[in-house]
């Protein structure tokens, strides 16, 4: 139980439908449609619609989607709706104009959007209501303005630099004396107005193909990019088998590559060997293992994780016994480690949506453009912002994860579930960037080892490290102790604290038991939970 003399929230505690997002004003919208009669998936995909338009920092209709789904009868099942490539994209191309990474102001990073087609396909296999349905809300707001959130002010005040060298971003996202909202200043885009129209009336169709694709299309190539209509019009939206891993009883339930989901699994199979629950859940001990575990998998990550296609080594592989018994021995509880060595087999910005309904399907949503505003390239004529996760591929000849035409990157996106004795007890995901994987891994720790309420563990302070990999310095929120410093310095750590806090977080806990639902929502975000 919370100490209720501290600031904090409590958990919300609902019978029959909850849902948690990082805007209260898309879960309020998301509450109304089950509140309607809606169920869990129709109320993610309206909720995702409105912060589209609330928080246009961290999502867009130019971006892209990942989703679990469980059924009441027990199905689980993922959804792939992450864009590829432009067929012409061109690695060599970017590698002779003297990059040796994908730039994101630029158009070779903006891969398909594939997330209004998630929606839509979504929808219409297992929602209740209509694509028109699921927008009316975030029509209403981008057509007649929303109050900006602190949070979302915050970020946005950062991104002035960024918006103002593109000229759809000033016209869209900055006002007319070029600075960025501040708290309570009410934007509208009258023109992403529009484009949902279009979308509600015409379906994916209206996103894909005709005026709005074509404006897509132009923008792109006018930022240096491949991307054409037939790009668009071939986006696909794919099922994925979830990948299962354990920890102390219970099931971490991920989506494969191209996400990082097995990595956060990785993370909690070395932890595994290690007595967590016996160690301060604050002090250095605990924060020191955890971090060293995220070193390695990390570092397994940006060697293996690319397009399913084109992987060299499977999740299986690389979560065998045999793979984690041998990244688990390179830990020195006392110290870290100065040289994480290879990563090939032994042997061989986002939001994030639960919903849980009166039936107990439990969806867990995350809609993304990756960076703040993504490659901060807008449409003039839409007022879309595209996303960058063509930032996720390298540039590397022969690593499985270059760009090519047609390829999907590594996804940093991952919605995830736990589920014990085969029954899924929580949804939930920790948006962050490439933060995601060490975020479930450590919220999946404090409510697991530590026994904490999924309020609780989304409060806890966090640790990440910048850069990820064998030169990683951690990365501090303000709310770690003095003592807790000075125990990972001493194990030689080196530290900066973070001007901005690690990520965000949702998570519904389903208790069958007693017949409620258990919700949280991240402070460090503007969101909350509610339920009925």
């Amino acid at each position: 139980m919370r100490d209720f003399h501290q600031p904090g929230r409590s958990a919300v505690i609902a019978r029959r439908g909850a849902v948690a997002t990082s805007h209260y004003l898309s879960t309020a919208a998301g509450l109304d449609v089950l509140k309607g009669g809606g169920n869990a998936l129709d109320a993610a995909v309206t909720a995702a619609a409105v912060q589209a338009v609330v928080e246009p920092h961290m999502t867009s209709v130019g971006g892209d989607l990942f989703a679990l789904i469980a059924f009441p009868d027990g199905r689980i099942e993922g959804v792939n709706a992450s864009g590829r490539a432009a067929a012409g994209s061109d690695a060599e191309a970017l590698r002779a104009q003297g990059y040796t990474s994908v730039p994101i102001e630029h158009g070779a990073s903006v891969t398909v959007p594939g997330g209004v087609a998630g929606w839509c396909r979504l929808l219409a296999s297992h929602g209740t209501i209509g694509i028109d349905r699921a927008l009316a809300e975030a029509i209403e707001l981008a057509e007649h303005g929303y109050p900006v959130a602190p949070r979302v002010a915050f970020d946005w005040a950062k991104n002035v630099e960024r918006l103002s060298a593109n000229a759809g971003a000033r016209q869209h996202y900055l006002k007319a004396d070029g600075t960025a909202p501040v708290a309570g200043d009410v934007m509208a885009n009258r023109a992403l107005a529009g484009v949902l129209r279009t979308i509600a009336a015409d379906g994916e169709a209206g996103f894909y193909s005709g005026a709005v694709a074509e404006d897509i299309a132009a923008t792109v190539q006018a930022a240096g990019g491949a991307m054409t209509v037939d790009d668009l019009a071939g986006v696909s939206v794919d099922p994925m088998a979830p990948i299962t891993a354990g920890y102390r009883g219970h099931d971490l339930i991920e989506l494969p590559p191209n996400t990082q989901g097995f990595i956060a699994q990785l993370i909690l199979c070395i932890l595994e060997g290690f007595d967590i629950a016996r160690l301060d859940p604050l002090g250095p001990e605990r924060f020191h293992l955890e971090m060293e575990a995220a070193r390695l998998a990390y570092g397994v990550r940006d060697r293996h994780l690319a397009d399913a296609d084109a992987l060299e080594a499977t999740p299986e592989e690389l979560l065998s016994e045999r793979s984690v018994a041998a990244l688990r021995a390179r830990i020195d509880p006392d110290r870290r480690m100065d040289h994480l060595g290879s990563f090939d087999t032994p042997g061989s910005d986002t939001v994030m949506i639960t919903a849980v309904d009166e039936n107990r399907m439990a969806v867990a949503l995350i809609n993304s453009i990756f960076k703040d505003f993504g490659s901060a390239i807008v449409t003039e004529k839409t007022g879309i912002i595209l996303q960058s996760r063509g930032g996720g591929f390298v540039l590397t000849p022969g690593h499985p994860n270059c760009l090519a035409g047609g390829k999907r990157p590594l996804h940093t996106l991952i919605p995830g579930l736990v589920s014990r004795d085969g029954v899924v007890t929580h949804c939930f995901g920790v948006m962050g960037g490439q933060y995601q994987a060490c975020g479930h891994a450590h919220v999946l720790s404090n409510i697991i080892d530590y026994g904490m309420d999924v309020q609780a563990a989304i409060d806890f302070p966090r640790i990440f490290m910048e850069p990820h990999g064998a030169d990683a310095v951690l990365s501090l929120e303000r709310t770690i102790p003095e003592a807790t410093r000075a125990g990972l310095a001493e194990r030689g750590h080196r530290m900066v604290v973070r001007d901005v806090p690690w990520g965000g977080a949702q998570a519904i806990e389903i208790d069958r038991d007693r017949g409620v639902l258990i919700a949280g929502s991240d402070p460090r975000k503007d969101g909350c939970a509610l339920g009925y």
